[in-house]
């Protein structure tokens, strides 16, 4: 092939007590096509980060790219790239882990090799973290787990019933700069009620949503994470207090919500949040040839 054309989903992760262990696929993506070319590098960038993304070899799909094609053995002499965004940056929203996918995916595919265990190595490694990135290449619910230098994940089919909700601010964050903010250890109690949830997240995601206001109820991340967004806690606690399963998406400041029928209470002051219903991605990343 001389040039593939990818779509990739975004995604939220943690859902809750899951941290860097629970994500989900939702249904914003970016499109971007990747072209062989003789020789050289042209980035084109349109949409979510445009004026803010580096145009040469630093931009996050090329590195990713570059590393796929090391990895299999993909002959690139050359590469016009041309990226149309729609998942918003550094929201928590899984843009970073959706760039990276891509690349990967390019790099595997204009190889003839399909997306496997080495591939989410290669995105998890980028990421840090694997729960994001499965989710991009998955699609649906995934379950990440590490053992010892190796990033694993399984996808779990999401019942059909949920309406994902996200409540976008305009203010951005860094994932770097909210870890940073969380302690090395939390009290046994705390860990144990995060292991109950999670678990029960499993459950409420994949058949039971009924169950999701209880399963999204954290100790584990959210708290120590509120002086970096204090308005995103404040809506998070609103929205449970009214009765909808509620949680910070990544590592905000964005909410995800999970209203049973789809609907936010009209009660719930929203001011500084542009409210937008997803889709659950069920495909993950999808690769075609260009036209």
């Amino acid at each position: 092939m001389t040039g593939v054309r990818v779509t990739v989903p975004g995604s939220t992760a943690n859902l809750g007590s899951g941290f860097d262990a629970l994500g989900m696929a939702l249904g914003v993506h970016d499109e971007l096509e990747f072209e062989v070319v003789p020789a050289g590098l042209v980035v084109q960038v349109s949409g979510e980060g445009a004026s803010d993304v580096p145009t040469d070899e630093g931009h996050l799909v090329v590195r990713a790219f570059r590393a796929a094609c090391d990895l299999v053995g993909a002959d690139v002499p050359g590469l016009r790239l041309t990226c149309r965004n729609t998942i918003p940056h550094s929201r928590g929203l899984g843009s970073s882990a959706a760039a990276i996918v891509a690349g990967v995916a390019a790099g595997y595919a204009l190889a003839g090799r399909e997306l496997d265990t080495s591939a989410l190595q290669l995105a998890a490694e980028f990421e840090g973290h694997a729960d994001n990135a499965a989710a991009s290449m998955f699609g649906g619910v995934v379950i990440a787990w590490t053992q010892g230098d190796h990033y694993h994940a399984v996808r779990v089919d999401p019942d059909p019933r949920l309406t994902p909700v996200v409540l976008v601010p305009e203010a951005e964050s860094s994932t770097k700069t909210t870890r940073g903010l969380l302690p090395s250890k939390v009290p046994h109690e705390d860990a144990a009620f995060a292991v109950g949830r999670a678990a029960l997240a499993v459950r409420a995601l994949t058949a039971e949503p009924a169950l999701l206001l209880a399963a999204l109820d954290d100790r584990l991340h959210e708290p120590y994470r509120e002086p970096a967004w204090p308005a995103t806690t404040r809506l998070v606690r609103a929205l449970r207090e009214a009765g909808v399963a509620a949680a910070v998406s990544g590592a905000g400041p964005t909410v995800l919500a999970l209203p049973v029928d789809g609907d936010l209470p009209p009660g719930v002051d929203l001011t500084g949040f542009a409210a937008r219903r997803v889709p659950v991605d069920l495909g993950g990343v999808r690769v075609a040839p260009l036209d």
